[in-house]
């Protein structure tokens, strides 16, 4: 691996994160099993190249899934308290590590440095619930119809855990899944987005610290780095159980059939079309704050960012002139800096996709009011900087009913009651995450009811980005169904087990079934 001057010092951090020695491209805790083609991270923040990872080749990935699947028979044995510790003190590791996985995840993902820290605090996060979990992974004892019987279920750890994350959250998800995978007693082979292996490799990194300190089995965390290829490998085998995967709604499908096809378990994170309801009750205030940030935030790069405004007629134009005017406030620029508010997008792919979205909501009848484009200049040498826009649409155009994982707000006008508003927000294929603005006691609870929201994620008064670790995460429709993080998403990483004892001298069978002999 190549590791760049010390940009922003970078060169510091990643020494920090242990990543300096050349082919770390896969891993299984301490070894290395790379020999494929190279893989090449480059920084959208400045365009330079951070550094060549050896991707992982067919014979790589069986080696990986023999220390993973000979792990799981060890690991599955210690008891949950003891499984709890190890996540404890991987997520001191974390602690210690913040700032320099945090600057790692802002420059090679191009979040802000704020962004990337808060990331790195979602890790911490979900480890301090995962130890509290791991005294808690309770079943259910039932009365049995049969006399002198005793009825119960329990969970069982599941196997191998296939994680594929994304770039957006490049260490976040991965920690969400295995934080609670590690305490249920299972393993974990970890695919990252190939547009940000480095911070894969930084993670396994410090797991792999841990591992080595309790004299652990290496295939209890495992690493392979690649593109969709061992995406697919992961999906077809067998040998693992579950794959958790986050992306698109396309590669949604995709996985969701191939692992189907073979009887496994899928968790999906996939797109979403937010949008928050704003009802002449609300407070503008804090409807602007919620809109902004959740439209730009992560150069609106997040699977919860802000898409659709739907904005009651009577407020309307009140509403929109207070957000157009609050864009013009934006600073964009290196998101180490912690003076901006946007950074770039991850490649110049992204950059052709947020062209190609302005165009169309043109084209299909919609008003620019905060005019878009690429910067560039000093500063925006990466080419993957782009203007936050804002458009007037409706509902029914394509472009709008489709995902663009860019900083583009729709702005749709409603008239007519919260019902109207919620037939504009369900309108559309997604169901992740949604929000209303009103000091209405009626419009809140109505939007929260079984006939409100059909989204995973409803929330009253604030925005639709960002989620706390305590409550399970994940949406409906074609985000896929999955939960991850807090609540009993814990139970999807676990085999379920029902359970009768027979402690009398006779057997009677169930039903009142006569079966002498």
């Amino acid at each position: 691996m190549i590791t760049i001057a010390n940009q922003f010092g970078m060169k510091e951090a990643l020494t920090q994160l242990g990543i300096k020695e050349i082919n770390e491209g896969t891993s299984t805790g301490l070894q290395n099993f790379s020999s494929g083609t190279t893989l090449e991270s480059y920084s959208p923040v400045d365009g330079q190249l951070i550094a060549k990872v050896t991707t992982s080749t067919a014979a790589d990935y069986d080696k990986v899934m023999e220390a993973a699947t000979a792990a799981f028979k060890t690991f599955r044995t210690m008891p949950a308290p003891q499984r709890g510790e190890i996540v404890r003190q991987f997520g001191e590791k974390l602690r210690e590590k913040k700032e320099a996985l945090g600057k790692l995840v802002s420059y090679e993902m191009g979040k802000s440095l704020q962004e990337g820290y808060g990331e790195v605090q979602e890790m911490i996060d979900i480890c301090d619930f995962a130890v509290g979990l791991s005294r808690q992974l309770h079943g259910l004892t039932m009365h049995s119809e049969r006399p002198q019987h005793r009825m119960y279920e329990q969970y069982h750890s599941l196997g191998v855990v296939g994680i594929i994350s994304a770039f957006n959250f490049p260490v976040a998800v991965w920690a969400w899944n295995t934080a609670l995978a590690w305490i249920c007693g299972d393993v974990c082979v970890w695919k990252p987005s190939e547009k940000t292996p480095l911070c894969g490799i930084a993670c396994q990194n410090i797991i792999a610290e841990v591992i080595k300190e309790n004299n652990l089995p290496e295939g209890i965390s495992c690493l392979i780095n690649g593109d969709y290829k061992v995406g697919e490998m992961m999906t077809a085998d067998k040998r693992i159980p579950l794959i958790s995967a986050t992306g698109s709604t396309r590669m949604g499908k995709i996985v969701a059939q191939t692992v189907a096809g073979r009887l496994g378990k899928s968790l999906l994170e996939l797109g979403g079309n937010n949008a928050i309801i704003v009802t002449p009750d609300a407070d503008i205030k804090m409807t602007v704050i919620g809109a902004v940030f959740g439209a730009v935030g992560t150069a609106g790069q997040r699977c919860t960012s802000t898409r659709r405004l739907i904005i009651h007629e009577s407020i309307f134009d009140k509403v929109r002139d207070a957000i157009v005017a609050a864009y013009q406030q934006l600073k964009i620029g290196n998101p180490l800096d912690e003076n901006n508010h946007v950074g770039p997008l991850i490649d110049k792919d992204a950059v052709a996709m947020y062209s190609k979205a302005l165009e169309d909501v043109v084209a299909q009848g919609g008003k620019i009011l905060v005019e878009g484009g690429v910067l560039a200049g000093e500063g925006y040498e990466s080419g993957c900087y782009v203007q936050p826009a804002i458009a007037e649409a409706d509902n029914t155009f394509k472009i709008v009913q489709h995902e663009t994982f860019a900083p583009v707000l729709y702005l749709l006008k409603y008239t007519g009651s919260v019902e109207d508003a919620l037939d504009i927000q369900n309108g559309v294929a997604q169901g992740l995450s949604s929000a209303i603005m009103t000091n209405n006691l009626r419009e809140a609870e109505h939007f929260l009811s079984v006939a409100g929201s059909d989204c995973g994620i409803a929330n009253v008064n604030i925005g639709t980005s960002g989620a706390e670790i305590g409550g399970a995460f994940g949406g409906e429709k074609e985000t896929g169904g999955g939960r991850e993080s807090g609540s009993d998403a814990w139970k999807v990483y676990m085999r379920r087990q029902t359970n009768t004892i027979n402690y009398g001298s006779s057997l009677p069978l169930a039903q009142g079934i006569k079966f002498d002999l």
